[in-house]
């Protein structure tokens, strides 16, 4: 007697893409588009195709898709320091939008320096990377230009518009600006700054904003009242130190990132000084971590996560050879616990 041969779900293996494609009641074609990261697909059949995908249990062959294609289907992303928690976030955005279109990420760390940035790149590079996210760095856009005669590229922390080269930034003199009002609005007028490393455009921009909004308001700017960190919380702790051993008074600080207010936080806390009661505390970059610091930290919001997802969808644009046209995302202020009116 003869009997029915099973579908490879029922056989317990993975369906094929045909089965996929009647489940969801699109072509293969579509099914094919979606799966090699197409975005000229309505949402209503990707939908459709990834609800049929989880109940198939359906697995790409991705070796035939990359050889099909010509393509690795792996994007190289340069990022600076794997252990910070700001790069991390902006990592888990690139992966969170690469998550389904077949495309796995290569991760190199550059350290801040040019020549290692540049060596990395180029080992991505032989690796057959399909293009390349560079997740801020010290290379110029000349540099990122010559790169992306290779694959397309996408930058964060640059400003660049070329053919097979996209650049954007996020908005740190306003971010500067925007924590040092706030500090202003609650009465502070003797307010310290521990800066970024200086030799980082956006350690410089968040020192502009901080003296813009000074000014603006008709505080006369304090130079003792600035000091150098390093955007790591041991910097955090000598330069608080620093501030309070100068014996020039202040009520508040804003930190140029939020490990560095961590790190002035505890060195505030060790010198009997409390926070807010006694001396207000803004950092920069609301990582996930200031939302359980005692007491909870207020800060700039910079969307590292929104800004990782954007980064890697452009350079799916950019492959395809779409047009990859950004919109920037917006720096906010998160108030929390750390800072008070000034009594």
């Amino acid at each position: 007697m003869k009997t029915k041969s099973k579908t490879p779900r029922e056989a317990g293996g993975s369906a094929t893409l045909l089965e996929v494609a009647r489940t969801a009641g699109v072509s293969a074609a579509t099914v094919s588009r979606i799966l090699n990261g197409g975005t000229r697909v309505s949402a209503s059949k990707r939908e459709a195709v990834e609800a049929a995908i989880a109940a198939l249990n359906f697995k790409p062959n991705l070796l035939a898709q990359s050889l099909k294609r010509g393509r690795s289907m792996m994007f190289g992303v340069l990022t600076q320091d794997v252990d910070s928690p700001f790069f991390a976030e902006t990592l888990l955005g690139v992966e969170a939008a690469l998550s389904g279109t077949g495309y796995e990420p290569l991760i190199a760390s550059g350290h801040w320096n040019p020549k290692e940035e540049a060596d990395r790149i180029r080992r991505l590079l032989a690796r057959q990377v399909d293009g390349m996210i560079v997740l801020f760095g010290r290379l110029s856009n000349d540099e990122l230009q010559r790169f992306s005669e290779h694959v397309p590229v996408v930058a964060t922390g640059h400003e660049l518009r070329a053919p097979r080269a996209l650049a954007f930034r996020l908005d740190s003199e306003l971010g500067g600006y925007i924590a040092t009002r706030h500090l202003l609005d609650l009465g502070h007028r003797s307010i310290a700054h521990i800066t970024g490393d200086l030799a980082h455009a956006d350690a410089v921009d968040r020192l502009a904003g901080y003296r813009r909004a000074l000014a603006e308001a008709g505080v006369p700017g304090d130079e003792r009242l600035v000091v150098s960190g390093n955007f790591k919380e041991p910097g955090g702790v000598m330069a608080a130190n620093r501030l309070l051993d100068a014996g020039v008074p202040f009520t508040a600080i804003f930190a140029a990132n939020d490990q560095t207010a961590y790190g002035a936080r505890l060195a505030l806390y060790r010198r009997g000084i409390r926070v807010p009661e006694d001396l207000s505390l803004i950092g920069f970059d609301d990582l996930p971590s200031s939302l359980y610091t005692t007491p909870p930290l207020t800060t700039v919001r910079q969307p590292m996560f929104e800004v990782g997802k954007l980064a890697a969808r452009s350079l799916l644009k950019l492959v395809e050879g779409e047009p990859a046209d950004v919109e920037i995302p917006e720096l906010s202020l998160v108030i929390r616990e750390t800072t008070r009116r000034l009594r």
